[in-house]
């Protein structure tokens, strides 16, 4: 596992994202798609059909698009990850500080979406703030009771993958400071 001043050791073509409910995944995966020149696919938008219904396209769409030669998505849904993490090169883990940094975060993220009821994959809206009380998936609690799972699933990720290098970042800042440095320099 690198840090975030690691060197890379070659340009990274297929990129994973991986992280806790909130940490960032998904507007990192973005940042290195421009980077990479690699297409970014949101892969919520593929799991979460009308009414939170997964689509039962999900597992195909996720193989169609692995199947190109540069792609970045985040690493989340069990039915994805093993094909995802065959195919990829690059996992980067967002490990940031789970009270300080990521729960503020997804709950600010929550606040917002449902205040302004952004649309956000195939119609889907934040539920109202109540149901942070009686459902066990509302995002926030997922947040909380998920919150340590990758410090399992990566290590376990890695052990199986010998191909896929690993950057596990645990602040805004390494974040950065990988994007302008190690990546940078892997991309030129």
């Amino acid at each position: 596992m690198l840090s975030s001043d690691g060197a890379l050791p070659h340009r990274p073509r297929r990129v994973l994202v991986a992280g806790v409910s909130g940490t960032g995944k998904t507007t990192l995966a973005a940042r290195i798609a421009v980077l990479t020149g690699g297409p970014h696919t949101e892969i919520d938008g593929l799991f979460h059909g009308p009414n939170w219904v997964p689509r039962p396209e999900f597992a195909d769409d996720v193989r169609a698009f692995i199947a190109a030669e540069s792609w970045t998505t985040e690493w989340q849904y069990s039915a994805a990850r093993e094909v995802l993490a065959e195919r990829a090169d690059l996992l980067v883990w967002l490990d940031l500080p789970f009270l300080r940094v990521t729960l503020p975060r997804v709950i600010r993220r929550t606040v917002r979406r449902r205040v302004r009821r952004e649309e956000l994959w195939n119609g889907n809206v934040e539920p109202p703030f109540r149901t942070l009380l009686t459902n066990r998936e509302h995002i926030v609690r997922w947040a909380i009771s998920t919150r340590r799972n990758y410090e399992e699933r990566v290590p376990l990720v890695e052990l199986q993958h010998p191909h896929l290098v690993v950057v596990r970042l645990r602040s805004q800042r390494e974040v950065e400071q990988w994007l302008g440095g190690a990546l940078a320099h892997a991309v030129r």
